[in-house]
């Protein structure tokens, strides 16, 4: 089997020479590393499952994002991505169980609600408000703490009390937040490495609650 290496020696490449032409003459080196990051991902799904039966709904390649970025959307940005992903979920689904992006500007595990729905958002808050203590021991569990350090940072979070909730409500601060997730940064070493699909097992268990 080709080492786990490889997908970041051709993403490195890719980074460097971020072109059409380029990728066309590539294609045989982009195929051989996004299958190399199949197998691997396939590993992840079949080890999550046994926690989880949601992600046995999933073919490995179907959680991949496009290494192609939307040029109509994000103009400034390269023909490509310089990383691949693993994001197994559905369209209509809530949040994400899990995200993972490993390459050379974008490396990271992740878990939570990114850019929810009004109606979503206001549900999350009604749970807060009812019952935010909960909330706030799993956040500053030990484990949860050490392994990412609490709620990631949120750069939409209010700056005051959503509408309908006093500034000094007893859960203030996870009112204001408009994105609830948690991630940890991934490195090279950590993705090539044989434990790497314990880690996402250890990381999926710990975000579950």
């Amino acid at each position: 089997m080709i080492n786990k290496e490889y997908i970041f020696q051709f993403l490195r490449d890719l980074g460097d020479n971020n072109s059409k032409e380029w990728m066309d003459e590539n294609k045989d080196r982009y195929n051989t590393a996004k299958e190399r990051w199949i197998t691997e991902v396939d590993l992840i799904l079949k080890r999550l499952s046994k926690h989880d039966s949601y992600f046995e709904q999933f073919k490995p390649k179907d959680t991949l994002m496009r290494i192609n970025n939307n040029s109509m959307y994000h103009p400034d940005k390269p023909i490509y991505k310089d990383y691949f992903s693993c994001s197994p979920t559905r369209k209509n689904d809530k949040f994400s169980r899990i995200h993972i992006s490993t390459g050379i500007s974008w490396s990271f595990l992740g878990s939570g609600l990114w850019k929810p729905e009004k109606k979503v958002l206001k549900q999350v808050r009604d749970a807060i408000d009812y019952n935010g203590d909960e909330l706030l021991d799993i956040i500053n569990h030990k484990k949860f703490k050490n392994f990412f350090g609490g709620l990631a940072e949120d750069s939409g979070k209010l700056k005051t009390s959503p509408r309908g909730y006093s500034n000094d409500h007893k859960h203030v601060e996870l009112l204001r937040y408009n994105n609830l997730t948690a991630n940890v940064k991934l490195t090279q070493e950590m993705v090539i490495s044989d434990g790497f699909v314990d880690y996402v097992e250890e990381a999926f268990l710990t975000l579950k609650p």
